[in-house]
Parts: C-alpha cells; structure tokens; sequence
C-alpha cells in the first residue's frame, strides 16, 4: 500500500533511508527540508504494518509561474529492493505531482533507472541548475512543454549539504 506519510511514520522512514543508503545523509536531506517546509509531499509504502519504503518530493524555485518539483531522495528498504517497489513509489509520486499542478519534475539519479519513467538529461538541458551538467541530472515533464526554453532553477537550502551524487 502507498500512502502519504504521516509526522508519525518520521521514525520508521529515517529507518528505511538508513537501510538502503547505508548513511545518515538522505535522512538529514529529508529532516532539513520538513524543518524549513519545502516539502511537496511525502509518500510512504506499507507492508504488514510496517514503512519499507519512501519518496520525498520538494518545491523548486522557478523563473517562471508555474509549480516545479524535485524527487528526492528515493529509498526501499534492502530487503525489499528489486521487486517493483521502488518503481511503484516513483509512479506514485509522479501521479501525485500531476494532481498537485505540477508542470515538471527534476531528479539527480542513475539515467537507466530514471528513464524508465521518462526522465531524462535532454529534457534538462535547457535547465540552469546547481547539479546542470551531471549526467544524473534528469527532468520529466508532466504538462506540455513543461521544460521547453530556457530556465533557472533553485533548490532548497536543503540540498546545499545534501551528498552530490545520485539520491
């Protein structure tokens, strides 16, 4: 079951971001950005009671009108990797983002894995950003035109002490 998170599920996801990195920095990422709320959503998968996994969407400052986001970080816990949920959780949040009136979606993350979903660097290149360049750097457009010419993006304060590779 996928479902938004709730203040209650903070533990158990701090958990699962632990598990599956390997490392305190995703939950720090996602503490900072609760404390200074620049999170869009969260949602949650559920097993048995149980978070086993996690996707955090966060606003982006835009020059333009419309609304923006950034996915991240993406966390299954170990013993539940490779079997869809991960996949499940993205497509979630990108349906989510669509109800939201998001227009478009950023994501630092391995291209093959992202790219299933329709992300990807050409939909980017256009996008001035601090992580502009990496090939991790990826944007999905969820309206027409949703990354069409030039723009500047800003990420929350957040990120600045984020890890600079794929979340």
């Amino acid at each position: 079951m996928i479902r938004y998170a709730k203040p209650a599920d903070h533990a158990a996801i701090d958990a699962v971001l632990r598990a599956a990195f390997g490392r305190a920095d995703e939950g720090s990422l996602v503490g900072r950005l609760r404390a200074d709320e620049d999170v869009m959503f969260e949602l949650v998968a559920e097993e048995a009671g149980q978070v086993v996994g996690h996707v955090l969407l966060s606003r982006l400052w835009v020059d333009r009108r419309e609304l923006y986001a950034a996915l991240a970080p993406l966390a299954v816990h170990p013993g539940r990797q490779k079997g869809g949920l991960g996949s499940a959780l993205v497509r979630a949040s990108l349906d989510t983002a669509r109800e939201f009136g998001c227009h478009g979606v950023l994501v630092l993350g391995d291209p093959a894995y992202y790219g299933r979903f329709g992300f990807s660097a050409d939909a980017a290149r256009e996008v001035s950003a601090a992580y502009r360049g990496l090939a991790a750097f990826q944007a999905l457009a969820l309206e027409d035109d949703g990354f069409a010419g030039a723009m500047s993006v800003s990420y929350p304060d957040a990120f600045a002490g984020a890890p600079s590779g794929p979340l």
